[in-house]
């Protein structure tokens, strides 16, 4: 880890105090599905292989945009732990992205470098990619924030580690802005129900 990195890290617990009750929060109450589905997607993998969504059938999935030098970047380590307590019906995917502040300037060999030895990240990270809506977006964070496609969100991320659940279906559920934490009651409850 970087110094800049260190202090963000040491930072983070205040960052998370500061933020938590202004973090945005959205739900599909209606339980809208998608017209457009969710296992259709594929995402690039760091270890240079691909993911079908279709793998994903049958649990839940939670998607999260990443970056390295964010003072949210400690939620790698809470990831880590909701994914080891939920392995049997939880799928976390991790994609990396630059768009927020140039938090990611890593290359994608350092960015799963950097989670692996800081974080012992053992959760699929994507190669990195654009989440915002803008030219070149992701597929997967078009899916995301158009309710074309996923029947009800508009919400883009607004900031690193905003959070996506999805369904045993694969029906888009809850976003979480970065302020809330992966081990909140509320995402454990989401993840839950």
């Amino acid at each position: 880890m970087t110094l800049r990195q260190r202090i963000l890290s040491r930072l983070y617990p205040l960052i998370m105090r500061l933020t938590k009750g202004k973090a945005k929060r959205t739900s599909n109450h209606l339980d809208t599905v998608p017209t457009f589905s969710f296992y259709s997607l594929k995402a690039p993998l760091q270890n240079n292989s691909l993911i079908d969504f279709n793998v994903l059938k049958g649990k839940k999935v939670l998607i999260v945009n990443t970056a390295s030098d964010c003072g949210y970047t400690a939620q790698y380590a809470e990831l880590q732990e909701l994914y080891e307590e939920q392995a049997h019906h939880l799928h976390i995917l991790a994609f990396p992205s630059n768009d927020f502040g140039q938090q990611e300037k890593g290359n994608n060999t350092q960015i799963i470098q950097f989670c692996k030895d800081n974080f012992g990240v053992s959760f699929p990270v994507t190669l990195k990619s654009t989440v915002k809506k803008e030219p070149g977006q992701n597929a997967v964070f078009r899916w995301l924030s158009q309710k074309e496609q996923n029947g009800w969100n508009d919400q883009a991320p607004t900031w690193n580690f905003c959070k996506y659940l999805i369904n045993e279906k694969g029906v888009l559920t809850h976003f979480f802005e970065s302020g809330v934490s992966p081990l909140s009651e509320e995402v454990k409850k989401a993840i839950a129900h």
